[in-house]
This record gives structure tokens, sequence and C-alpha cells, in this order.
């Protein structure tokens, strides 16, 4: 059925918000543009005259599309070569959505969608369509085919299980970015013990590279064995050269609203390496080096200048 230009334009101012609900929700950038773009096709076909409140029919069409995608897509990372993480979006990306209140924040941090992942598909659209867009349960319950009350049981699940994955208390942007520069030198330094300062005892550090780019799927664990990981990663070497394609520039950047370090070949981004910053010291390293997951930070990346590399790498 043609679609009048009208409709097109309702569909289209619909489409941002829409891209933030399936991002969420899957933890991929090109599988939320697909389940966007599947919903498109099904607009399309509607009878659109007949559609009431199409945003409410819109939302409902995306998230069971959604729900279907994590169905599958848990059969299919269980063959996934190492580590599965969620592709990261740099500052700035329409597909981040609102960022107003601090729920809205959290829920497309790096952390708690790694997290999210833990949830089951009901749990996570439940969680996402409440604390990211504010739904009340009224229109979650209708999304799903639940009764408000479960709706509610359930988002007390996911909370609560978001909760006990968060049990520290993140700081501030600026102590952010100052935690991140001290660790940049200390990484550059060829030492190990100033990286273990700042360090939590229990930290962690794991990469997915989609078995495209050697990663770490088994975590390092403590402070002085991913402090040495670390060192050992930021030692230039020719193998490293080769294996990225030349000497990375290394930036600082924002990525799902937390500290990241960004590793450029030529305009290409090689890796991004998020960084969970505590109370009590970098908590937890995750480094996207997937090239089929870093092709969007790419793109908005030679969208803008960034200057100077801090220092060249590998």
């Amino acid at each position: 059925m043609a679609l009048s230009v009208d409709d097109v334009d309702r569909f289209m101012a619909s489409r941002p918000r829409l891209e933030a609900i399936a991002y969420r929700l899957l933890g991929s950038a090109s599988e939320a543009e697909d389940a966007v773009q599947e919903t498109f096709l099904r607009w399309q076909a509607a009878d659109v005259a007949h559609i009431e409140v199409p945003e409410a029919w819109l939302t409902k069409v995306l998230t069971n599309l959604c729900l279907n995608q994590l169905t599958s897509a848990r059969a299919r990372r269980e063959t996934y070569v190492g580590q599965w993480l969620p592709e990261p979006l740099l500052a700035g990306d329409p597909m981040l959505g609102p960022a107003d209140t601090a729920e809205q924040r959290e829920s497309v941090s790096y952390a708690v969608l790694v997290l999210l992942e833990r949830l089951s598909p009901d749990e996570r659209a439940v969680y996402v369509l409440r604390e990211a867009f504010g739904h009340p349960h009224r229109e979650i319950a209708g999304i799903l085919g639940i009764t408000e009350a479960a709706s509610q049981q359930i988002l007390h699940r996911a909370r609560k299980h978001v909760a006990e994955g968060r049990a520290r208390t993140e700081i501030d942007g600026a102590a952010a970015r100052r935690v991140v520069d001290e660790f940049l030198a200390a990484a550059t330094s060829g030492r190990t013990e100033p990286l273990v300062r700042l360090l939590t005892q229990d930290a962690f550090a794991i990469g997915d590279g989609g078995g495209k780019v050697p990663a770490r799927a088994k975590p390092f664990e403590g402070a002085l064995a991913v402090a040495t990981f670390l060192r050992g990663l930021f030692t230039p070497g020719k193998a490293k050269r080769a294996l990225v394609g030349g000497s990375a520039g290394i930036y600082t950047t924002t990525a799902n609203g937390g500290p990241a370090v960004v590793a450029v070949v030529d305009g290409r981004i090689v890796g991004v390496m998020c960084l969970e910053v505590t109370a009590e010291g970098i908590a937890a390293f995750r480094n996207q080096v997937n090239p089929d997951k870093l092709e969007r930070a790419t793109r908005r990346w030679a969208a803008a200048d960034h200057g100077e590399p801090l220092f060249h790498a590998f």
C-alpha cells in the first residue's frame, strides 16, 4: 500500500526514538537499523488510516520484532567466537536516545547494556520501555500482551538483576576523565605499579573480537593481572602494527555516556575501550575490536575533527 507524504513523515518523526529503543533492546546498531527498517515495511503494508495512535502502533511492532530477534540472537551467541559485547556508540550518536534523566543515561551505559544481556527478552523489554522511555505499565502490558501486574513484577525483577550487577557507584564525568588521563599516563609508563594503584582489586578486562581480531574472551581478573595486560597492550610492537594495519593514534572520548579510549588507524577505528570508573577505582575494561561492530563508530568519527592523537601506540 502506497504511503502518503504525511504517513512517511509521521514514521520519520518516530524513527530516532524507534532506533534508540531497538539499540537498547538488541545492543547492536546494525541490528537496530534492520529492526526499524522492518517496522517501516510493516507500516507501509498497514492500513494506516485506521491506526488511531501511530506512535504506539510503531512501538509495539518494533518491540515485538526485537523480542523475536533477541530469542534467535541467544542461539546465535552460543556459537559466537569469543566474548560477545555490545556495539559501542560514540558521543552525539542519535541512536543513544534521550539522556535527560539518570535512568535514561544508565539504560544506555555500556556496563548496563552488558547486564541487560543476562535478562530474559521480556525483562529487557519492560526495563527499556519503562526506565528509558517512561512508558506506563498499561502501555507496556498492551505491547507485550501481558497484564499490568505482570509488567510491574517483571520490572521489579529486571531492576533487581541490574542493581546486583551495579554494586558500585560511578563518579561524575569530570572526575572520570581525570582518572582516564591518569590511566593512560600509567599505561604508557612501562611500569605496572602505577596501573595497579588506579584499579579496584577485583578489576577485570575482556574483549570482543568476533573471531576476526584476536581478543581475550576469558577475562583478565584482579588488579595485577589486568595491569600487566594493559601495560603490554600499550607497548609498541611490530606484530600489533601489522595486525591493525599501522600505528594507532590514541584518543579519549565518550562512548555510551561513559569514558572511553579509541584507537584509530588511517581514520578507521580499530578499537574502543570502555572503562567503568567507580569511586573505588577503575573496575572494568571492555574492549570492542570486532570490525563489524565499529563501522558506525568509524563513520561518526570521520564526520568530526578530533585533532591530534594523545600518542601513537602499537
